[in-house]
C-alpha cells in the first residue's frame, strides 16, 4: 500500500485522540450502573465524579486523566509494511497535538525524550492472520494502576484455591491505589511472560461480552462478587463497588508450573481499535471489534 507509514501515522493519532479522551460504552454503562447501585453516599459521590469527568472530557476533546499512560499496541490480520514506524510517528505527533503527558523515561537516569519514545517503547504485539484489514489496538494504561501488577508461580497445587486468593490478597492489598473500581485482568498458565501478557489481553475484552469458557466465566462471576465484598470501593474511600468486571484468560502450561498474572486496569479503562483495509480506507471503534 502506497503511503501506508504516514497512513499508519496519522490512524494512530486518531486512535489515541479517541482512547484518551471518551470511554468505551461498557465501561461507561458499568460506572453508571455502579453509581446508581451505590449504597455508600461518599462512594456514589465519587462515582458521580467519574462521570462528570468523563462528560467533560468528551465534550471538551481533552484526556480523561492526567497520566495518559504508558502505551502498548495489539496489531492483527494482515500484515502491513512500516507499520511499526508509523505507529511510532503518530505516538510522537500524539504527544503534542492531543496533547498526551510524556510519560517515558529512562529507568535509571529517568531522562524524558519528551514524546513518550525510547527503548522498547511502545509495546507492540502482533498476531498475523489472512484477514483483509490490519486491526490496530492501543490500550494507554497509567501508572497507578498497572504499579499494582502481580505476577506469581504457584504450584499446582495449589490449584483453582491459589488463583482465587492471590487475586483477592492483590486487590486488598492494592487498596485505593489503582483508582477503583477497577477492572481485574487474569491470565492463568503458560509461561511467566506469557501470563502477563494473558492478563492484559484479558482486559481488552468489553465488560458486556462473557467468556466463552463456562468454567472461566463462572470464576470471573464468583471473583467479581467477592471483590465487591471487601468494601474498598470507589477510590479506596468506602463502598460496594471496588470492582466494575474480572476477565480471565488461560494457556496450557507445564506440568510443574502454575504461573498467574494478576493485572489491575483503573476506572479510566481506555481503549481504542482501528481497521485498516487494503484500500486504504479506516474504521475506529471505541468498544473494539468483536
Amino acid at each position: 500500500m502506497l503511503g501506508s507509514t504516514k497512513l499508519v501515522e496519522d490512524v494512530t493519532v486518531n486512535l489515541l485522540r479517541i482512547a484518551v479522551t471518551s470511554l468505551p460504552d461498557d465501561v461507561l454503562g458499568a460506572l453508571r450502573d455502579a453509581e446508581r447501585e451505590e449504597t455508600s453516599e461518599v462512594g456514589r459521590t465519587q462515582l458521580r465524579t467519574i462521570l462528570e469527568n468523563v462528560a467533560a472530557a468528551d465534550r471538551l476533546s481533552v484526556p480523561i486523566c492526567q497520566d495518559t499512560g504508558m502505551l502498548t499496541f495489539f496489531i492483527s490480520g494482515r500484515c502491513l509494511p512500516d507499520l511499526e514506524e508509523g505507529i511510532r510517528r503518530g505516538m510522537s505527533r500524539a504527544t503534542s497535538e492531543v496533547p498526551l503527558r510524556a510519560n517515558a523515561v529512562h529507568p535509571i537516569t529517568r531522562k524524558n525524550p519528551g514524546n513518550n519514545s525510547g527503548k522498547g517503547v511502545p509495546t507492540i504485539h502482533y498476531d498475523y492472520s489472512d484477514s483483509d484489514f490490519t486491526q490496530v489496538t492501543v490500550m494507554p494504561k497509567g501508572a497507578g494502576s498497572e504499579n499494582m501488577s502481580v505476577l506469581a508461580m504457584l504450584t499446582p497445587s495449589q490449584g483453582l484455591k491459589g488463583i482465587k486468593r492471590l487475586v483477592l490478597d492483590t486487590v486488598i492489598k492494592a487498596g485505593g491505589k489503582p483508582c477503583p473500581p477497577t477492572i481485574v485482568g487474569v491470565g492463568i498458565g503458560g509461561s511467566a511472560d506469557q501470563a502477563m501478557l494473558l492478563a492484559k489481553q484479558a482486559l481488552l475484552r468489553p465488560l458486556n461480552i462473557g467468556n466463552p469458557d463456562q468454567q472461566l466465566a463462572a470464576l470471573e462471576s464468583e471473583l467479581k462478587q467477592a471483590l465487591n465484598l471487601t468494601g474498598i470501593g470507589p477510590m479506596g474511600l468506602g463502598g460496594k463497588t471496588t470492582v466494575l468486571g474480572v476477565r480471565v484468560e488461560e494457556a496450557y502450561t507445564h506440568t510443574a508450573s502454575l504461573p498467574v498474572a494478576v493485572c489491575l486496569q483503573c476506572w479510566a479503562a481506555r481503549r481504542a481499535s482501528a481497521r485498516i483495509a487494503r484500500d486504504g480506507s479506516v474504521q475506529y471503534s471505541r468498544e473494539g471489534f468483536w
